[in-house]
């Protein structure tokens, strides 16, 4: 008897301290990983391919597809890392020791501040498209886009080396057994975080968004009806309106999914433990990390330079000289 329960422990050798096994029938288990794993495997191919089709094509160095780019980085590091070890976290011993542990918490709470981050610019940016379309190309030009990507990559590693500075310096202090990787976070301190890194931007990309559907519904209005007056929100032509009206829908759908992915896991966050259970955990955990997979979808459905790029690229086109300058409109 004494040897079967300790078959059941992560660390046979340590039976007072050991964690348990996690115990689940394995055609289950078996299931669930290879489709927790496909799905890693589709976010890391097509994020990849967003990275590559920005990158390398020129015309596609726009503010806009900066801000693009960076977002699918974060994607692409949640497909490649969080997605792989968190199924490795929830179906099996944590093997890689305290301090790797305390680096993917650390690790996932940059990524996912950073993702916030890149959604507050995109919604400020289309702001100032429709907004202020006048003004656009002197106040959102290439290289201060980059700037604030790269500010907004140095506050999400700062905000979160300040929130989790005890994971990092006492690395394991929250696990209560061998062969687990688990964060506890104080509840004041969970709530200050959510509100910070999810409440705040919540708030500010709805209230950027609801400016500018409301502008795009007037301008909209004011094509159909051929109004000819020279306004500051009419003076751009009807073919850039309409460009920027479409950019503004087809990331508004963007935002409208990134809100619905994200908001079940902050949920969560703030909820009693006596409401969530580990099967709700990895409900919420799972869609959180499907955004990150839909993302690129969305640039597929809305984008025909995304589609052009993908066939450039998997007939490797874009090795041939010269095609850094290929038209992608």
């Amino acid at each position: 008897m004494e040897v079967e329960d300790r078959a059941q422990l992560c660390f046979p050798q340590f039976p007072n301290t050991s964690c348990r096994k996690p115990l689940s029938p394995w055609p289950q288990t078996l299931l669930i990983n290879m489709m927790l794993y496909s799905i890693s495997l589709i976010t890391v191919t097509l994020n990849l391919l967003i990275i590559i089709s920005i990158s390398h094509f020129r015309q596609l160095h726009t503010p806009t597809n900066i801000l693009l780019l960076s977002l699918a980085v974060s994607d692409f590091l949640v497909g490649l890392v969080l997605m792989p070890v968190e199924v490795l976290r929830k179906t099996s011993c944590w093997f890689l020791g305290d301090l790797v542990c305390a680096t993917y918490t650390n690790f996932s709470g940059i990524i996912t501040v950073c993702s916030i981050g890149d959604m507050v610019l995109i919604s400020v940016d289309r702001y100032v498209a429709i907004c202020d379309p006048l003004h656009y190309t002197t106040k959102v030009t290439v290289n201060r886009v980059k700037l604030c990507v790269c500010l907004c990559w140095l506050y999400s590693v700062s905000y979160n080396f300040l929130f989790l500075k005890d994971v990092l310096t006492q690395p394991g202090r929250y696990n209560s057994c061998y062969g687990e990787c688990v964060f506890v976070a104080d509840y004041v301190l969970g709530a200050l975080d959510v509100v910070l890194s999810f409440i705040v931007p919540v708030i500010l990309i709805i209230a950027l968004y609801v400016r500018v559907f409301a502008v795009a519904v007037s301008q909209a209005r004011a094509m159909r009806s051929h109004i000819t007056a020279v306004t500051l929100q009419l003076s751009v032509t009807p073919k850039a309106k309409k460009s920027e009206l479409k950019a503004a829908r087809t990331l508004g759908v963007l935002v409208v999914v990134f809100l619905m992915c994200f908001c079940p896991l902050y949920s969560v966050s703030l909820a009693s433990d006596n409401w969530v259970n580990a099967s709700s955990a990895s409900y919420v955990l799972f869609v959180f990390c499907c955004n990150s997979c839909l993302n690129p979808v969305i640039y597929a459905l809305f984008y025909p330079w995304f589609r052009k790029a993908v066939k450039l690229i998997v007939t490797l086109q874009i090795l041939q000289p010269g095609s850094s300058e290929t038209t992608m409109r």
